[in-house]
């Protein structure tokens, strides 16, 4: 039976007594946090913070919110070692990035299905009418609302985006 990430009556050391080459006590800070199963968890914690900091930071909070705590820790940890000046804030920050490119994409390809449609629904309309209907005053209100704003010039910031991107 698994207690505090050691087996009961075993001598057993956690993740963080054993890196650390010292006897783990029953009352060990760092065994229910960091099982002796997980060495990685404690290795990279300490390298980042040090044992003595993350001992100082479990011991202050409540118990109900050191396991929070721990793994907020971990991921910070293996973020610093990935990025070692941001750390998560150079995660959050390129996944914002990301989110932001992301946007535009939807939004340009989003102007472009309504153009088509538009394109499409003023192409199919032309087809029926006869020619002599063709002024904008015997349109409905919205049909000269949707021309008007296709009669717009739309210049789009995207170099990568193909030759013409509102041509009927």
């Amino acid at each position: 039976m698994k207690e505090g990430g050691r087996k009961q009556g075993a001598t057993s050391p956690c993740a963080a007594c054993k890196l650390l080459r010292r006897r783990c006590a029953n009352d060990c800070v760092f065994a229910p946090y960091f099982p002796a199963d997980e060495p990685h968890k404690f290795a990279i914690v300490h390298k980042v913070f040090g044992a003595s900091n993350v001992n100082k930071m479990l011991q202050e909070l409540p118990e109900q919110q050191r396991s929070d705590a721990v793994s907020a820790m971990v991921y910070e940890a293996n973020a610093r070692v990935r990025d070692p000046v941001y750390g998560c804030v150079g995660a959050i920050s390129s996944l914002q990035q990301q989110v932001d490119e992301l946007q535009t994409q939807l939004a340009l390809a989003q102007a472009e299905v309504v153009h088509m449609r538009m394109c499409h629904a003023s192409t199919s309309s032309d087809q029926h009418k006869p020619a002599s209907n063709t002024s904008s005053e015997n349109l409905s209100p919205s049909s000269r609302l949707a021309k008007s704003l296709f009669d717009m010039d739309m210049v789009v910031d995207q170099p990568n985006m193909g030759e013409s991107l509102w041509s009927c």
